[in-house]
Protein backbone atom coordinates (compact mmCIF):
# COMPACT_ATOMS: atom_id res chain seq x y z
CA UNK A 1 0.00 0.00 0.00
CA UNK A 2 1.45 3.33 -0.82
CA UNK A 3 1.21 6.60 0.68
CA UNK A 4 -1.04 9.05 0.50
CA UNK A 5 0.15 11.87 -2.22
CA UNK A 6 -0.26 15.57 -1.38
CA UNK A 7 -1.25 17.33 -4.49
CA UNK A 8 -1.11 21.25 -4.62
CA UNK A 9 -2.85 23.53 -6.36
CA UNK A 10 -1.71 27.13 -7.02
CA UNK A 11 -3.71 28.56 -9.98
CA UNK A 12 -7.78 27.94 -10.78
CA UNK A 13 -7.25 30.29 -14.01
CA UNK A 14 -5.35 32.10 -16.47
CA UNK A 15 -5.14 35.64 -14.29
CA UNK A 16 -4.87 33.42 -10.61
CA UNK A 17 -2.35 35.16 -8.16
CA UNK A 18 0.75 35.03 -9.72
CA UNK A 19 2.69 33.78 -6.05
CA UNK A 20 0.54 30.81 -5.78
CA UNK A 21 2.96 27.92 -7.09
CA UNK A 22 5.51 30.20 -4.38
CA UNK A 23 3.09 30.06 -1.43
CA UNK A 24 2.39 26.21 -2.01
CA UNK A 25 6.11 25.44 -2.60
CA UNK A 26 7.26 27.47 0.39
CA UNK A 27 3.94 27.08 2.40
CA UNK A 28 4.18 23.28 3.75
CA UNK A 29 4.98 19.92 2.61
CA UNK A 30 3.74 18.69 -1.30
CA UNK A 31 4.32 15.87 -3.62
CA UNK A 32 2.98 17.56 -6.43
CA UNK A 33 2.02 21.01 -7.84
CA UNK A 34 -0.92 21.57 -9.93
CA UNK A 35 -2.80 24.14 -11.32
CA UNK A 36 -5.82 24.77 -13.97
CA UNK A 37 -5.10 27.98 -16.77
CA UNK A 38 -7.83 26.52 -18.94
CA UNK A 39 -11.24 27.68 -19.25
CA UNK A 40 -13.53 27.21 -22.81
CA UNK A 41 -13.14 31.07 -23.03
CA UNK A 42 -9.28 31.07 -22.41
CA UNK A 43 -9.13 28.64 -25.40
CA UNK A 44 -10.34 31.42 -27.42
CA UNK A 45 -8.44 33.96 -25.78
CA UNK A 46 -4.97 32.13 -26.49
CA UNK A 47 -6.27 31.96 -30.36
CA UNK A 48 -6.40 35.50 -30.54
CA UNK A 49 -3.14 36.22 -28.34
CA UNK A 50 -1.58 33.71 -30.85
CA UNK A 51 -3.05 35.78 -33.99
CA UNK A 52 -1.47 38.88 -32.90
CA UNK A 53 1.58 37.65 -31.47
CA UNK A 54 3.04 34.25 -33.04
CA UNK A 55 4.44 31.91 -30.17
CA UNK A 56 1.76 32.95 -28.11
CA UNK A 57 -1.28 30.25 -27.47
CA UNK A 58 -0.15 29.08 -23.95
CA UNK A 59 -0.57 30.82 -20.26
CA UNK A 60 2.87 32.64 -20.10
CA UNK A 61 2.45 33.06 -16.15
CA UNK A 62 3.20 29.61 -15.76
CA UNK A 63 6.04 30.39 -17.26
CA UNK A 64 6.58 33.32 -15.24
CA UNK A 65 5.80 30.49 -11.87
CA UNK A 66 8.60 28.26 -12.92
CA UNK A 67 11.19 31.13 -12.67
CA UNK A 68 9.97 31.31 -9.37
CA UNK A 69 9.64 27.72 -7.95
CA UNK A 70 11.62 25.15 -10.33
CA UNK A 71 14.87 24.95 -8.62
CA UNK A 72 13.20 24.24 -5.34
CA UNK A 73 10.77 21.85 -6.56
CA UNK A 74 13.08 20.14 -7.83
CA UNK A 75 15.61 20.09 -4.56
CA UNK A 76 12.75 18.60 -3.06
CA UNK A 77 11.00 15.86 -5.36
CA UNK A 78 7.82 18.54 -6.46
CA UNK A 79 6.67 17.01 -9.83
CA UNK A 80 4.74 19.70 -11.30
CA UNK A 81 1.61 19.33 -13.46
CA UNK A 82 0.15 22.01 -15.84
CA UNK A 83 -2.17 22.47 -18.66
CA UNK A 84 -0.72 25.96 -19.21
CA UNK A 85 -0.01 24.53 -22.43
CA UNK A 86 -3.18 25.58 -24.27
CA UNK A 87 -3.00 25.22 -27.52
CA UNK A 88 0.94 25.65 -27.94
CA UNK A 89 2.06 22.86 -25.17
CA UNK A 90 5.57 22.56 -27.23
CA UNK A 91 5.87 26.36 -27.12
CA UNK A 92 4.92 25.97 -23.77
CA UNK A 93 7.93 23.65 -23.05
CA UNK A 94 10.11 25.23 -24.61
CA UNK A 95 9.66 28.31 -22.70
CA UNK A 96 10.52 26.92 -19.97
CA UNK A 97 13.90 25.20 -21.17
CA UNK A 98 14.66 28.62 -21.17
CA UNK A 99 13.83 29.37 -17.96
CA UNK A 100 15.92 26.07 -16.97
CA UNK A 101 18.82 26.70 -19.43
CA UNK A 102 19.31 30.36 -17.82
CA UNK A 103 19.11 29.06 -14.16
CA UNK A 104 22.05 26.50 -14.94
CA UNK A 105 19.11 23.46 -13.92
CA UNK A 106 18.08 20.36 -16.11
CA UNK A 107 14.54 19.11 -15.59
CA UNK A 108 13.36 16.62 -17.69
CA UNK A 109 10.28 18.05 -19.14
CA UNK A 110 7.66 16.36 -20.81
CA UNK A 111 4.66 17.57 -23.27
CA UNK A 112 1.35 16.05 -23.90
CA UNK A 113 -1.02 16.87 -27.06
CA UNK A 114 -3.15 15.29 -29.39
CA UNK A 115 -6.34 17.74 -28.43
CA UNK A 116 -6.09 20.27 -30.85
CA UNK A 117 -8.43 18.52 -33.47
CA UNK A 118 -7.97 21.77 -36.00
CA UNK A 119 -5.88 20.04 -38.80
CA UNK A 120 -8.31 17.22 -38.84
CA UNK A 121 -11.21 18.82 -38.46
CA UNK A 122 -12.55 18.90 -41.54
CA UNK A 123 -11.80 15.10 -42.13
CA UNK A 124 -13.34 14.18 -38.93
CA UNK A 125 -16.31 16.19 -39.38
CA UNK A 126 -16.59 14.24 -43.55
CA UNK A 127 -16.53 11.44 -41.58
CA UNK A 128 -19.46 12.16 -39.38
CA UNK A 129 -17.02 11.60 -36.18
CA UNK A 130 -17.89 14.94 -35.17
CA UNK A 131 -21.36 14.79 -33.36
CA UNK A 132 -23.43 17.48 -31.56
CA UNK A 133 -22.94 17.34 -27.78
CA UNK A 134 -26.06 15.75 -26.26
CA UNK A 135 -26.66 17.38 -23.00
CA UNK A 136 -30.02 17.10 -22.41
CA UNK A 137 -31.34 19.67 -24.83
CA UNK A 138 -29.83 18.99 -28.65
CA UNK A 139 -26.83 21.18 -29.33
CA UNK A 140 -25.95 22.36 -33.08
CA UNK A 141 -22.04 21.90 -33.89
CA UNK A 142 -22.40 25.16 -36.53
CA UNK A 143 -20.06 25.43 -39.02
CA UNK A 144 -16.77 24.17 -38.31
CA UNK A 145 -15.34 25.99 -41.53
CA UNK A 146 -15.67 28.92 -39.18
CA UNK A 147 -13.33 27.58 -36.08
CA UNK A 148 -11.14 29.31 -34.49
CA UNK A 149 -10.34 25.99 -31.91
CA UNK A 150 -11.31 22.78 -31.53
CA UNK A 151 -10.04 20.73 -28.92
CA UNK A 152 -10.78 17.96 -27.33
CA UNK A 153 -10.87 17.36 -23.42
CA UNK A 154 -7.74 14.54 -23.23
CA UNK A 155 -7.91 12.52 -19.69
CA UNK A 156 -4.83 11.77 -17.47
CA UNK A 157 -2.92 8.75 -19.28
CA UNK A 158 -0.13 10.82 -21.44
CA UNK A 159 0.28 12.74 -17.75
CA UNK A 160 0.94 9.11 -15.87
CA UNK A 161 3.09 7.98 -18.66
CA UNK A 162 5.31 11.18 -19.26
CA UNK A 163 5.61 10.60 -15.10
CA UNK A 164 6.53 6.87 -15.59
CA UNK A 165 9.41 8.59 -18.27
CA UNK A 166 11.10 10.31 -15.17
CA UNK A 167 9.67 14.08 -15.75
CA UNK A 168 10.13 16.51 -13.48
CA UNK A 169 7.47 18.70 -15.25
CA UNK A 170 4.46 17.73 -17.32
CA UNK A 171 2.63 20.34 -19.73
CA UNK A 172 -0.28 19.78 -21.15
CA UNK A 173 -2.96 20.91 -23.47
CA UNK A 174 -6.99 20.82 -23.18
CA UNK A 175 -7.38 17.94 -20.71
CA UNK A 176 -9.68 18.15 -18.04
CA UNK A 177 -9.65 20.18 -15.03
CA UNK A 178 -9.27 17.43 -12.68
CA UNK A 179 -6.60 15.01 -14.87
CA UNK A 180 -3.90 17.35 -13.90
CA UNK A 181 -4.67 15.97 -10.23
CA UNK A 182 -5.85 12.18 -11.37
CA UNK A 183 -2.87 11.76 -13.53
CA UNK A 184 -0.41 12.15 -10.68
CA UNK A 185 -2.54 10.37 -8.16
CA UNK A 186 -2.46 7.14 -10.81
CA UNK A 187 0.92 7.45 -11.11
CA UNK A 188 2.07 7.55 -7.70
CA UNK A 189 -0.83 4.89 -7.08
CA UNK A 190 -0.03 2.63 -9.53
CA UNK A 191 -3.55 2.64 -10.60
CA UNK A 192 -4.97 0.25 -13.93
CA UNK A 193 -6.95 1.96 -15.82
CA UNK A 194 -10.06 0.29 -14.54
CA UNK A 195 -9.71 1.44 -11.15
CA UNK A 196 -12.91 2.99 -11.43
CA UNK A 197 -13.95 3.80 -7.96
CA UNK A 198 -10.22 5.17 -6.78
CA UNK A 199 -9.84 6.95 -10.15
CA UNK A 200 -13.25 8.46 -9.53
CA UNK A 201 -11.95 9.73 -6.23
CA UNK A 202 -9.06 11.33 -7.37
CA UNK A 203 -11.37 13.00 -9.79
CA UNK A 204 -13.55 14.73 -7.12
CA UNK A 205 -10.35 15.72 -5.42
CA UNK A 206 -9.25 17.39 -8.68
CA UNK A 207 -12.77 18.87 -8.71
CA UNK A 208 -12.67 20.50 -5.40
CA UNK A 209 -8.95 21.65 -5.84
CA UNK A 210 -9.04 23.39 -9.64
CA UNK A 211 -10.58 25.78 -8.89
CA UNK A 212 -7.96 27.13 -6.14
CA UNK A 213 -9.49 29.28 -3.57
CA UNK A 214 -12.53 28.21 -4.54
CA UNK A 215 -12.29 25.06 -1.87
CA UNK A 216 -10.76 27.64 0.65
CA UNK A 217 -13.65 30.29 0.97
CA UNK A 218 -13.50 32.13 -2.46
CA UNK A 219 -17.18 32.27 -3.88
CA UNK A 220 -18.56 30.63 -0.62
CA UNK A 221 -22.03 32.02 0.82
CA UNK A 222 -20.78 32.51 4.12
CA UNK A 223 -17.74 34.10 3.71
CA UNK A 224 -18.53 36.13 7.09
CA UNK A 225 -17.41 32.60 8.78
CA UNK A 226 -14.08 32.86 6.92
CA UNK A 227 -10.98 34.20 8.54
CA UNK A 228 -8.55 35.86 6.33
CA UNK A 229 -10.85 36.37 3.30
CA UNK A 230 -8.47 39.24 2.55
CA UNK A 231 -5.97 36.50 1.48
CA UNK A 232 -7.13 32.88 1.15
CA UNK A 233 -4.41 30.36 0.75
CA UNK A 234 -4.42 28.32 -1.94
CA UNK A 235 -5.78 24.23 -1.38
CA UNK A 236 -3.92 20.64 -1.89
CA UNK A 237 -5.45 17.27 -1.54
CA UNK A 238 -4.13 14.33 -0.54
CA UNK A 239 -5.14 11.24 -2.05
CA UNK A 240 -4.84 7.47 -0.42
CA UNK A 241 -4.67 4.46 -2.42
CA UNK A 242 -7.90 3.90 -2.47
CA UNK A 243 -9.14 7.55 -3.95
CA UNK A 244 -10.34 8.45 -0.91
CA UNK A 245 -8.23 12.01 -0.12
CA UNK A 246 -8.37 14.59 2.68
CA UNK A 247 -8.51 18.23 1.83
CA UNK A 248 -6.39 20.76 3.49
CA UNK A 249 -4.39 24.03 3.09
CA UNK A 250 -1.35 25.12 4.41
CA UNK A 251 -1.02 26.20 7.88
CA UNK A 252 -0.95 30.01 8.81
CA UNK A 253 -2.77 30.61 5.74
CA UNK A 254 -5.99 32.50 5.01
CA UNK A 255 -9.34 31.08 4.24
CA UNK A 256 -11.28 28.29 5.71
CA UNK A 257 -11.31 24.01 4.88
CA UNK A 258 -15.15 22.69 5.75
CA UNK A 259 -17.78 20.14 5.42
CA UNK A 260 -19.58 23.70 3.40
CA UNK A 261 -16.56 25.08 1.08
CA UNK A 262 -16.04 21.51 0.04
CA UNK A 263 -19.90 21.14 -0.78
CA UNK A 264 -19.87 24.44 -2.49
CA UNK A 265 -17.24 23.70 -4.26
CA UNK A 266 -18.64 20.33 -5.67
CA UNK A 267 -21.24 21.96 -7.08
CA UNK A 268 -19.43 23.88 -8.97
CA UNK A 269 -20.04 23.95 -12.78
CA UNK A 270 -21.52 20.25 -12.73
CA UNK A 271 -24.62 18.67 -14.14
CA UNK A 272 -26.50 15.38 -13.20
CA UNK A 273 -24.76 12.95 -10.48
CA UNK A 274 -22.95 11.34 -12.94
CA UNK A 275 -19.86 13.16 -13.58
CA UNK A 276 -18.52 12.03 -17.09
CA UNK A 277 -14.88 12.62 -17.96
CA UNK A 278 -12.64 11.04 -20.28
CA UNK A 279 -11.31 7.96 -17.76
CA UNK A 280 -13.64 7.60 -15.95
CA UNK A 281 -17.77 8.61 -14.52
CA UNK A 282 -17.62 10.01 -11.23
CA UNK A 283 -20.37 9.13 -8.70
CA UNK A 284 -21.48 12.43 -7.32
CA UNK A 285 -24.47 10.70 -5.25
CA UNK A 286 -22.12 8.60 -3.23
CA UNK A 287 -19.39 11.04 -1.99
CA UNK A 288 -18.97 11.22 1.86
CA UNK A 289 -17.78 14.03 3.73
CA UNK A 290 -16.66 14.48 7.25
CA UNK A 291 -14.50 17.09 8.94
CA UNK A 292 -11.74 15.49 10.75
CA UNK A 293 -10.18 18.13 12.14
CA UNK A 294 -9.93 22.21 11.27
CA UNK A 295 -9.23 22.59 7.93
CA UNK A 296 -9.11 19.09 6.89
CA UNK A 297 -12.00 17.52 4.81
CA UNK A 298 -12.20 13.48 4.35
CA UNK A 299 -13.77 12.86 1.08
CA UNK A 300 -14.25 9.33 0.99
CA UNK A 301 -17.15 6.42 -0.90
CA UNK A 302 -17.21 8.06 -4.50
CA UNK A 303 -18.37 5.24 -6.55
CA UNK A 304 -16.37 4.85 -10.15
CA UNK A 305 -17.57 3.80 -13.48
CA UNK A 306 -16.58 3.33 -16.80
CA UNK A 307 -16.39 6.41 -18.82
CA UNK A 308 -18.51 7.10 -22.31
CA UNK A 309 -16.62 6.31 -25.21
CA UNK A 310 -16.87 9.60 -26.88
CA UNK A 311 -14.56 12.55 -25.51
CA UNK A 312 -16.11 16.34 -25.25
CA UNK A 313 -15.33 18.63 -27.78
CA UNK A 314 -14.72 22.38 -27.28
CA UNK A 315 -15.03 24.37 -30.62
CA UNK A 316 -14.83 28.18 -30.81
CA UNK A 317 -15.52 30.31 -33.64
CA UNK A 318 -16.12 33.74 -34.55
CA UNK A 319 -19.84 34.79 -33.59
CA UNK A 320 -19.73 38.09 -35.47
CA UNK A 321 -19.32 41.42 -33.62
CA UNK A 322 -21.03 43.26 -30.57
CA UNK A 323 -21.39 46.47 -29.21
CA UNK A 324 -23.59 48.00 -26.27
CA UNK A 325 -24.82 51.67 -24.87
CA UNK A 326 -25.28 52.32 -21.63
CA UNK A 327 -27.41 55.37 -20.69
CA UNK A 328 -28.15 56.56 -17.37
CA UNK A 329 -31.88 57.50 -15.99
CA UNK A 330 -31.92 59.52 -13.15
CA UNK A 331 -34.65 60.03 -10.34
CA UNK A 332 -38.50 60.17 -11.40
CA UNK A 333 -40.78 58.44 -13.83
CA UNK A 334 -37.77 55.51 -15.11
CA UNK A 335 -39.63 53.61 -16.71
CA UNK A 336 -41.25 56.34 -18.72
CA UNK A 337 -37.54 57.89 -19.55
CA UNK A 338 -36.34 54.44 -20.51
CA UNK A 339 -39.53 54.58 -23.09
CA UNK A 340 -38.50 57.69 -24.54
CA UNK A 341 -34.80 57.01 -24.78
CA UNK A 342 -34.98 53.72 -26.30
CA UNK A 343 -37.47 55.18 -29.29
CA UNK A 344 -35.24 58.17 -30.06
CA UNK A 345 -32.19 55.74 -29.92
CA UNK A 346 -33.66 53.98 -32.65
CA UNK A 347 -34.99 56.87 -34.50
CA UNK A 348 -31.24 58.34 -34.48
CA UNK A 349 -29.88 54.84 -35.73
CA UNK A 350 -29.03 54.12 -39.53
CA UNK A 351 -30.43 50.59 -38.70
CA UNK A 352 -33.54 49.69 -36.92
CA UNK A 353 -34.20 46.77 -34.55
CA UNK A 354 -34.80 44.22 -37.36
CA UNK A 355 -31.67 44.75 -39.32
CA UNK A 356 -29.56 43.27 -36.21
CA UNK A 357 -28.96 39.46 -35.93
CA UNK A 358 -29.45 40.35 -31.68
CA UNK A 359 -30.86 43.22 -29.81
CA UNK A 360 -30.63 42.81 -26.21
CA UNK A 361 -32.36 45.80 -24.63
CA UNK A 362 -32.08 45.85 -20.46
CA UNK A 363 -33.62 48.28 -18.04
CA UNK A 364 -31.90 47.61 -15.13
CA UNK A 365 -32.67 49.37 -11.62
CA UNK A 366 -30.55 50.53 -9.39
CA UNK A 367 -32.36 53.52 -8.71
CA UNK A 368 -33.42 53.71 -4.92
CA UNK A 369 -36.49 55.46 -3.27
CA UNK A 370 -35.70 58.98 -1.84
CA UNK A 371 -32.34 58.32 -2.97
CA UNK A 372 -29.47 60.24 -0.65
CA UNK A 373 -26.31 60.19 -3.67
CA UNK A 374 -26.65 60.47 -7.41
CA UNK A 375 -25.93 57.38 -8.27
CA UNK A 376 -28.75 56.14 -5.94
CA UNK A 377 -30.90 57.62 -7.89
CA UNK A 378 -29.74 56.39 -11.19
CA UNK A 379 -31.01 53.62 -13.21
CA UNK A 380 -29.28 52.15 -16.89
CA UNK A 381 -30.70 50.91 -20.12
CA UNK A 382 -28.21 49.16 -21.80
CA UNK A 383 -29.02 48.48 -25.63
CA UNK A 384 -26.59 45.77 -27.04
CA UNK A 385 -26.62 44.44 -30.67
CA UNK A 386 -24.65 41.43 -32.72
CA UNK A 387 -24.12 40.93 -35.84
CA UNK A 388 -21.88 39.42 -38.26
CA UNK A 389 -21.58 42.97 -40.25
CA UNK A 390 -19.13 45.15 -38.31
CA UNK A 391 -20.12 48.13 -39.97
CA UNK A 392 -23.65 48.06 -38.48
CA UNK A 393 -22.63 47.36 -35.13
CA UNK A 394 -20.12 49.95 -35.09
CA UNK A 395 -20.21 53.63 -34.79
CA UNK A 396 -22.80 53.86 -36.38
CA UNK A 397 -24.31 52.14 -33.83
CA UNK A 398 -23.45 53.70 -31.04
CA UNK A 399 -22.85 57.30 -32.20
CA UNK A 400 -27.24 56.99 -32.49
CA UNK A 401 -26.79 58.10 -28.44
CA UNK A 402 -25.16 60.87 -28.90
CA UNK A 403 -26.79 62.71 -31.32
CA UNK A 404 -30.27 62.15 -29.17
CA UNK A 405 -28.13 63.56 -25.87
CA UNK A 406 -29.26 67.35 -26.02
CA UNK A 407 -32.56 66.13 -27.65
CA UNK A 408 -34.08 64.10 -25.06
CA UNK A 409 -35.31 63.34 -21.16
CA UNK A 410 -34.10 65.27 -18.27
CA UNK A 411 -30.77 63.94 -16.38
CA UNK A 412 -29.40 61.54 -19.26
CA UNK A 413 -25.60 61.13 -19.58
CA UNK A 414 -23.78 57.92 -20.69
CA UNK A 415 -21.89 55.22 -19.11
CA UNK A 416 -18.83 54.45 -20.25
CA UNK A 417 -17.29 57.13 -22.13
CA UNK A 418 -18.09 58.15 -25.87
CA UNK A 419 -19.14 56.36 -28.87
CA UNK A 420 -17.32 52.74 -29.28
CA UNK A 421 -16.20 50.49 -31.85
CA UNK A 422 -17.44 47.02 -32.32
CA UNK A 423 -15.75 44.20 -30.59
CA UNK A 424 -15.18 40.26 -31.68
CA UNK A 425 -17.17 37.90 -29.51
CA UNK A 426 -17.04 34.17 -30.05
CA UNK A 427 -19.50 31.23 -29.84
CA UNK A 428 -18.74 28.30 -28.01
CA UNK A 429 -20.16 25.05 -29.22
CA UNK A 430 -20.03 21.69 -27.73
CA UNK A 431 -19.23 18.52 -29.38
CA UNK A 432 -17.70 15.27 -29.19
CA UNK A 433 -15.33 12.70 -30.67
CA UNK A 434 -14.83 8.88 -30.49
CA UNK A 435 -12.75 8.56 -27.96
CA UNK A 436 -10.37 5.74 -30.04
CA UNK A 437 -9.36 8.60 -32.56
CA UNK A 438 -7.95 11.31 -30.25
CA UNK A 439 -4.65 9.35 -28.99
CA UNK A 440 -2.81 11.29 -26.75
CA UNK A 441 0.78 12.02 -27.62
CA UNK A 442 3.72 12.44 -24.99
CA UNK A 443 7.00 13.72 -25.67
CA UNK A 444 9.73 13.57 -23.44
CA UNK A 445 13.86 12.97 -23.72
CA UNK A 446 13.21 13.72 -27.85
CA UNK A 447 10.78 10.63 -27.97
CA UNK A 448 7.28 10.46 -28.69
CA UNK A 449 4.99 7.77 -27.65
CA UNK A 450 1.67 7.54 -28.74
CA UNK A 451 -1.11 6.97 -25.34
CA UNK A 452 -4.51 5.33 -26.30
CA UNK A 453 -7.51 7.61 -25.01
CA UNK A 454 -9.97 4.63 -24.96
CA UNK A 455 -10.89 3.45 -21.77
CA UNK A 456 -10.80 -0.59 -21.21
CA UNK A 457 -14.48 -0.75 -21.02
CA UNK A 458 -17.31 1.85 -21.76
CA UNK A 459 -20.49 2.90 -20.20
CA UNK A 460 -23.43 4.84 -21.16
CA UNK A 461 -23.61 8.55 -20.74
CA UNK A 462 -27.37 8.38 -20.93
CA UNK A 463 -27.57 5.81 -17.77
CA UNK A 464 -29.52 6.77 -14.34
CA UNK A 465 -28.21 6.04 -11.12
CA UNK A 466 -28.46 3.06 -9.42
CA UNK A 467 -30.02 3.31 -6.09
CA UNK A 468 -27.97 0.62 -4.71
CA UNK A 469 -24.87 2.33 -5.43
CA UNK A 470 -25.65 5.42 -3.03
CA UNK A 471 -23.57 6.03 -0.30
CA UNK A 472 -23.88 4.15 2.68
CA UNK A 473 -24.25 7.11 5.15
CA UNK A 474 -27.71 7.73 6.15
CA UNK A 475 -29.73 10.29 4.01
CA UNK A 476 -31.75 13.28 4.85
CA UNK A 477 -35.23 12.23 5.87
CA UNK A 478 -38.22 14.97 4.59
CA UNK A 479 -39.13 17.39 7.16
CA UNK A 480 -42.69 18.15 8.12
CA UNK A 481 -42.84 21.78 9.65
CA UNK A 482 -44.62 22.55 12.97
CA UNK A 483 -45.65 25.79 13.38
CA UNK A 484 -45.41 29.56 11.93
CA UNK A 485 -43.12 30.35 9.07
CA UNK A 486 -40.90 33.83 8.63
CA UNK A 487 -40.31 35.31 5.75
CA UNK A 488 -36.33 36.07 5.41
CA UNK A 489 -34.03 35.78 2.62
CA UNK A 490 -33.96 31.82 1.19
CA UNK A 491 -29.55 32.35 2.07
CA UNK A 492 -30.67 32.75 5.70
CA UNK A 493 -30.65 28.54 5.90
CA UNK A 494 -28.52 27.77 1.94
CA UNK A 495 -25.50 28.19 0.39
CA UNK A 496 -25.24 28.45 -3.24
CA UNK A 497 -22.56 28.08 -5.83
CA UNK A 498 -23.42 28.43 -9.77
CA UNK A 499 -21.24 28.61 -13.00
CA UNK A 500 -21.41 28.16 -16.80
CA UNK A 501 -21.39 25.32 -18.66
CA UNK A 502 -21.26 26.18 -22.04
CA UNK A 503 -24.48 28.08 -22.64
CA UNK A 504 -26.06 26.94 -19.75
CA UNK A 505 -25.54 27.84 -16.13
CA UNK A 506 -25.77 25.87 -13.39
CA UNK A 507 -26.88 26.41 -9.66
CA UNK A 508 -26.64 23.89 -6.63
CA UNK A 509 -27.81 24.86 -3.31
CA UNK A 510 -26.82 23.32 -0.42
CA UNK A 511 -27.88 23.40 3.19
CA UNK A 512 -25.82 22.62 6.66
CA UNK A 513 -28.66 20.69 8.28
CA UNK A 514 -30.73 17.78 7.32
CA UNK A 515 -34.16 19.46 8.82
CA UNK A 516 -32.78 22.28 6.01
CA UNK A 517 -32.58 20.01 3.46
CA UNK A 518 -35.71 17.97 4.03
CA UNK A 519 -37.43 21.32 3.69
CA UNK A 520 -35.36 22.19 0.75
CA UNK A 521 -36.16 19.20 -1.48
CA UNK A 522 -39.98 20.05 -0.93
CA UNK A 523 -40.10 23.63 -1.39
CA UNK A 524 -37.35 24.66 -3.76
CA UNK A 525 -39.47 22.55 -7.33
CA UNK A 526 -38.27 23.86 -11.06
CA UNK A 527 -41.61 26.17 -10.88
CA UNK A 528 -40.30 27.84 -7.82
CA UNK A 529 -36.76 28.31 -8.91
CA UNK A 530 -38.27 29.94 -11.95
CA UNK A 531 -40.75 31.86 -10.16
CA UNK A 532 -37.60 32.97 -8.05
CA UNK A 533 -35.47 33.81 -10.77
CA UNK A 534 -37.91 35.13 -13.28
CA UNK A 535 -35.09 35.42 -15.72
CA UNK A 536 -35.41 31.70 -16.20
CA UNK A 537 -39.19 31.82 -16.74
CA UNK A 538 -38.76 30.02 -20.30
CA UNK A 539 -36.25 28.25 -20.23
CA UNK A 540 -35.54 24.52 -19.64
CA UNK A 541 -34.45 23.02 -16.23
CA UNK A 542 -33.30 19.96 -14.92
CA UNK A 543 -33.04 19.59 -11.13
CA UNK A 544 -30.73 16.61 -10.25
CA UNK A 545 -30.92 15.67 -6.12
CA UNK A 546 -27.49 15.14 -4.24
CA UNK A 547 -29.08 13.90 -0.92
CA UNK A 548 -25.85 12.56 0.64
CA UNK A 549 -24.13 15.74 0.94
CA UNK A 550 -27.48 18.18 1.40
CA UNK A 551 -27.40 19.43 -2.04
CA UNK A 552 -29.64 20.26 -5.28
CA UNK A 553 -28.42 21.50 -8.55
CA UNK A 554 -30.11 22.82 -11.22
CA UNK A 555 -29.07 23.03 -15.32
CA UNK A 556 -30.83 25.78 -16.82
CA UNK A 557 -30.33 25.62 -20.32
CA UNK A 558 -29.23 28.74 -22.88
CA UNK A 559 -29.12 31.26 -20.09
CA UNK A 560 -26.37 32.46 -21.34
CA UNK A 561 -26.82 32.21 -24.98
CA UNK A 562 -24.13 31.16 -27.20
CA UNK A 563 -21.18 30.75 -24.15
CA UNK A 564 -19.51 33.20 -21.99
CA UNK A 565 -18.05 35.00 -25.02
CA UNK A 566 -20.82 35.62 -26.41
CA UNK A 567 -23.43 36.24 -23.78
CA UNK A 568 -25.73 39.70 -22.92
CA UNK A 569 -25.65 39.42 -19.54
CA UNK A 570 -23.96 41.32 -17.55
CA UNK A 571 -22.51 38.60 -15.82
CA UNK A 572 -21.73 36.29 -18.62
CA UNK A 573 -20.17 33.41 -16.47
CA UNK A 574 -23.14 32.84 -14.10
CA UNK A 575 -20.75 33.48 -10.97
CA UNK A 576 -23.70 35.60 -9.11
CA UNK A 577 -27.23 33.52 -9.79
CA UNK A 578 -26.79 31.59 -6.84
CA UNK A 579 -26.33 34.50 -4.25
CA UNK A 580 -29.58 36.13 -6.66
CA UNK A 581 -31.30 33.23 -5.72
CA UNK A 582 -29.82 33.28 -2.09
CA UNK A 583 -31.35 36.79 -2.48
CA UNK A 584 -35.04 36.17 -2.41
CA UNK A 585 -37.33 36.30 0.22
CA UNK A 586 -39.53 33.01 1.06
CA UNK A 587 -41.45 31.85 3.76
CA UNK A 588 -39.32 29.45 6.02
CA UNK A 589 -40.34 27.41 8.76
CA UNK A 590 -39.51 29.21 12.26
CA UNK A 591 -38.01 26.55 13.58
CA UNK A 592 -35.43 25.91 10.70
CA UNK A 593 -33.95 29.29 11.74
CA UNK A 594 -33.31 28.68 14.77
Amino acid sequence: MTRPVRIANCSGFFGDRLSGAEEMVEGGPIDVLTGDWLAELTMLILSRIRTKRPGGGFASTFVTQMDQVMGRCLDRGIKVVSNAGGLDPAGCAEAVHEVADRLGLSPTIAYVDGDDLMPRLGDLAAAGAIRPFDDGVAEQIGDLDQALTANAYLGCWGIVDALDRGADIVITGRVTDAAVTCGPAAWHHGWRRDDWDALAGAVVAGHVIECSAQATGGNYSFFTEVPGMERLGFPWAEIAADGSCVIGKHDDTGGQVSVGTVTSQLLYEIGGPRYLGPDVTARFDTIALEQVEPDRVRISGTIGEPPPPTLKVATNELGGYRNSVAIALTGLDIEAKAEVVEAAFWRACPFGPDDFVSVDTRLIRTDHDDPTSNEAATAQLRITVKDPDERKVGRAFSNAFIETALASIPGLYGLGGGPSAASPYGVYRPATVPADLVPAYVHVSGETHQIDSSAPSTGSDQAEPDADHAADAALPAPFHPVGDTVRVPLGSIVGARSGDKGGNANVGVFTRSDAAYGWLTGYLTVERLRELLPETADLHIDRYDLPNIRSINFMVRGLLQEGVAASTRIDAQAKSLGEWLRARYVDVPAELLT
